[in-house]
């Protein structure tokens, strides 16, 4: 791949969007997302690094194009999640679930938006979601994929992040990737206060690390969740 070439526009669009709330533009400053935009994203990726979309399906396209298309696909699934989510609380909801899961929110639209003003006219389609196996008034059913969609996340990257060839790539990655683990770690303690399954071992293996698990099985897992039909099979493997 070549040596990506500065391009501020990416940025300016992101910071169009961000100003939509009040908190998104100190996270952003804070994550140190903007200065691996500005110094990285896209101006001189690989032609290899192709996407085609169709009609009835989406194609996250190849090389590390079609890893970052799969990062967005997760990221448009969690920010229409926590979006309804905020827009509608589940029954006896309390001003600090509420507040927390509305930051969550905020943190996932962030994403989201970073990766699409990114990827530009290399992005895929936005993605329609089907969440009518979520009873969105009922705290258990929401706090329940709320821990489904985090920890698929955080699995996502740390599977994902082998297949990247860029360098600052994977730096952004590894960015994404703490503030995912820091939401499933809200999300799971919300479901079993001052447990210790904020790290339980359905999620840390034998060496102390997060697991990592490949895109097609995690495409698989979120297959449920998204009406569109989502083509992986050109991504890197290995």
């Amino acid at each position: 791949m070549e040596t990506p070439r500065f391009d501020s526009s990416p940025v300016a669009r992101v910071k169009d969007e961000s100003v939509k709330s009040v908190d998104r533009r100190n996270f952003l400053r804070n994550a140190g997302l903007t200065t691996v935009a500005g110094a990285v994203f896209l101006a001189g990726c690989d032609k290899d690094d192709t996407m085609t979309p169709s009609a009835t399906a989406v194609d996250l396209g190849s090389g590390d194009v079609g890893i970052l298309n799969y990062a967005y696909a997760l990221e448009q699934l969690e920010a229409a999640f926590y979006t309804q989510v905020v827009a509608s609380p589940y029954s006896g909801i309390t001003d600090a679930e509420k507040t927390l899961l509305t930051e969550i929110r905020d943190h996932e639209i962030i994403h989201r938006d970073f990766f699409k003003a990114a990827l530009a006219d290399k992005a895929i389609p936005n993605l329609e979601v089907d969440f009518s196996s979520i009873d969105f008034s009922n705290r258990a059913s929401v706090l329940g994929a709320a821990k489904l969609f985090e920890d698929t996340g955080v699995q996502a990257y740390n599977g994902a992040g082998k297949l990247i060839q860029n360098a600052t790539y994977l730096l952004l990655a590894g960015k994404i990737v703490s503030v995912e683990a820091r939401h499933a770690a809200a999300i799971r303690d919300l479901l079993s206060p001052n447990s210790a399954s904020f790290a339980g071992d359905d999620i840390i293996d034998n060496n102390g690390l997060d697991k990592a698990v490949k895109p097609a099985d995690i495409l698989m897992a979120v297959k449920g969740f998204v009406k569109n039909s989502i083509n992986g099979s050109n991504l890197p493997t290995a």
